[in-house]
């Protein structure tokens, strides 16, 4: 499923719940289902910057030059969107990662319903799979 598929599923999933508090807790459920991410991955280099709770992310690449991202938090809210941010851009190329606009933010009102510390921590969760996409994709261009 492209970038594209997953954020237009995101965005039915959530456009069919009119009230924010019903999204807050599809939010919850998603980050209560969120696997958990091994404790040797919860380091200091996995640390998302620009969080007001702790928040991890780890990527790799699997066999096919997909990432597949791992990640979690401390906060249940937070872990939610850790678990959304996951479900859209892990198991996709690099390079469509870089391509492809996280339109899903705008168009389910993120921005302006999250608090502002959360929506801090949403752009720097974004900025640091995007940071990962771009040296994954380098690593792939040279390997050719």
């Amino acid at each position: 499923m492209t970038i594209q598929e997953k954020q237009n599923k995101v965005i039915a999933d959530f456009s069919a719940l009119s009230q924010w508090e019903d999204r807050y807790r599809k939010i919850i459920d998603l980050g209560k289902s969120l696997p958990e991410m091994p404790e040797s991955l919860k380091t200091e280099q996995n640390m998302v910057k620009g969080c007001q709770s702790q928040v991890w992310l780890s990527a790799s690449l699997n066999e096919q030059g997909q990432m597949v991202l791992q990640g979690d938090s401390d906060a249940l809210i937070v872990k939610g969107l850790v678990g959304l941010v996951l479900s859209v851009y892990s198991e996709v190329t690099p390079a469509e990662v870089l391509a492809t606009p996280p339109e899903f933010l705008k168009a389910l009102g993120f921005e302006g319903n999250l608090s502002p510390s959360r929506a801090n921590g949403l752009h720097s969760m974004l900025k640091q799979i995007k940071l990962y996409a771009t040296a994954f994709d380098y690593l792939l261009k040279t390997k050719k």
